[in-house]
């Protein structure tokens, strides 16, 4: 199957490390991105987050367009409920007016009060498309957990990605939703967002893997701290809560060799019909997230766009 693979990147903090350091980060990988034949690259936002240095995805997306070529650049996303639909849609406007045909606006419901989300959002889509002379409006997707984004996004007809690496036991149901719906049209698509690490050994992945489910699961328990580095994790003595978060952690991974990476995406992509996969890796060292996607690109033989 022909397979489109994508990146989202939160700028993961390591321990040890400054946020700024982080978002440079972020930049580099996004122009090795272009090279190594990825589609699109989006950015999150996160608030309080001591393992994640982005907090406004608007002005990360204007650097990272700045510093790319030809690459699709978007937000993966930008909390709709913390800001004014009017705001959001002139600021990608302006995005899509400087560079036209390579902005993403992905949108999120998290970070505030959400009742009345559904309205917000169709009026962030209406103000985009009313005229603005010479400039292409940035493609719509609105990302989900569950199934009432991916209704959502159904009934108004934008793009939809499912956050697989947050609730991966609800993602057939969600994607189903999506593509049952009667609004939908040949140019929508839809993508799932997997948590992935890529590594040259078995044990070189299972290291990796170690590292971010310690993070992850002092997270859950309350532990709000950069990513640990391999040494850390060496000697860390895990406590029983650490122990029990594992297993659910670890559900939300796919991580190995190239090629059994590979065959597990496509074996995702194929069960929820999808033709994207949106690769997320978090590691300590940006040095090995980039070997990670370095790997995944060779294994699927990516090419950059001409």
């Amino acid at each position: 199957m022909t397979l489109r693979l994508s990146i989202l990147d939160q700028s993961p903090i390591p321990a040890g490390g400054a946020p700024a350091e982080a978002l440079i980060a972020t930049l580099q990988l996004a122009r090795s991105a272009e090279c190594l034949g990825y589609h699109r690259f989006w950015v999150a936002e996160h608030h309080g987050a001591a393992g994640f240095a982005g907090t406004a995805p608007e002005i990360m997306v204007a650097s990272l367009l700045e510093n790319t070529r030809r690459l699709r650049i978007g937000s993966g996303g930008v909390l709709l409920p913390r800001y004014e639909p009017r705001k959001v849609a002139e600021v990608f406007r302006v995005l899509g007016a400087l560079h036209p045909g390579r902005v993403d606006l992905g949108i999120g419901r998290a970070g505030g009060i959400a009742r009345d989300f559904p309205r917000r959002f169709a009026e962030v889509i209406d103000l985009l498309g009313k005229p603005y002379p010479g400039y292409i409006p940035p493609t719509v997707w609105l990302l989900g957990a569950g199934s009432g984004s991916a209704r959502l996004a159904g009934a108004l007809g934008t793009r939809y990605a499912f956050a697989h690496f947050l609730s991966p036991q609800l993602s057939t149901a969600a994607l189903d939703t999506f593509h049952g719906s009667g609004t939908l049209h040949a140019s929508t698509r839809s993508a799932l967002a997997v948590r992935v690490v890529v590594a040259d050994t078995e044990a070189k992945a299972q290291e990796l893997t170690a590292g971010f489910l310690l993070w992850r699961s002092r997270k859950d328990l309350g532990h709000n701290e950069p990513f640990p580095s391999p040494a850390t994790v060496r000697s860390h003595s895990w406590t029983a809560e650490e122990d029990a978060r594992v297993g659910h952690s670890g559900r939300q991974l796919v991580a190995g060799t190239p090629h059994q990476v590979k065959a597990e995406l496509i074996g995702l992509a194929r069960a929820h019909q999808v033709d994207e996969i949106i690769v997320n890796t978090l590691t300590h060292d940006p040095v090995d997230r980039l070997r990670s996607y370095e790997l995944l690109a060779e294994t699927f033989q990516l090419a950059p766009k001409a």
